[in-house]
């Protein structure tokens, strides 16, 4: 049939000859709709949208992929990869990722490390670090020529933690005035962690300790044979005890 394929082109023309020369009666249910609106014609596939420069290398053959989409990679993501690489349990804390339109982080001011309206966590840091790097021109921020990304890194990251360690405060301080106050707020995560662990760690020292008592009774068995089968000695054979007898009065003078 060539390079090309014309069948699925030619399915109406084809089950329309079928209706006219009445080899079916049933009309399918699609014959109307693809008669109205026809599939394209078009058999070229284009080339899809370029989102970064392929190197290209002389005196080769034809790329095998050039047909195929290329990967969008934004930098946020390599950022982000390497926080929540160090720092996984940044993970676990609960997020609202509810968005206008994707495009909020670009309406803060990230020329400060925290924003008013904004809870602090690991994205806080991504958006930190891409100012640092790249600046904000629009609202005159020019970028730092010296900065590269381990320093924006680190500078990011440092200040992320003086405002952990300033929110750890403020909550402490206030849960002490809470409890001056006459407040209550039940055990803690860490004492009800502390009490777990301590009734596992009892728990095992009862299994444990019988353990300990069954080994020493084995070991103890091995040699005493307290515990064991004890072995029976044969009863005494009269013919044996006169041979006996008899050699004994034959060796003594």
């Amino acid at each position: 049939m060539g390079r090309y394929d014309f069948r699925p082109l030619r399915v109406h023309q084809h089950a329309s000859q079928l209706l006219a020369a009445e080899r079916t009666r049933i009309v399918p249910p699609w014959h109307e709709v693809i008669g109205t609106i026809p599939p394209a014609q078009t058999l070229v596939r284009s080339q899809p949208l370029q989102h970064q420069e392929r190197p290209r290398k002389p005196n080769k053959r034809k790329p095998s992929k050039l047909f195929q989409p290329q990967r969008i990679v934004y930098e946020e993501d390599t950022l982000r990869r390497g926080f929540f690489g160090d720092h996984p349990w940044e993970l676990a804390r609960p997020r609202v990722v509810l968005e206008n339109d994707g495009k909020d982080a670009e309406r803060k001011d990230w020329s400060l490390p925290s924003q008013p309206d904004r809870p602090v966590d690991g994205e806080s840091v991504v958006q930190r670090q891409m100012f640092l790097l790249h600046g904000n021109p629009e609202a005159g921020h020019m970028p730092d020529p010296n900065m590269t990304p381990a320093k924006a890194y680190d500078q990011a990251r440092k200040e992320f933690y003086e405002m952990r360690l300033q929110q750890d405060i403020e909550r402490r301080v206030a849960k002490e005035e809470a409890l001056a106050t006459g407040a209550y707020f039940g055990k803690s995560t860490l004492q009800i962690g502390m009490e777990l662990e301590e009734k596992a760690y009892e728990e095992w020292k009862s299994w444990a300790s019988k353990e300990v008592v069954e080994l020493e009774q084995k070991r103890a068995a091995m040699y005493t044979g307290i515990g064991s089968e004890v072995a029976s000695l044969p009863e005494a054979d009269p013919q044996v005890d006169a041979a006996v007898e008899e050699l004994d009065a034959t060796i003594k003078p």
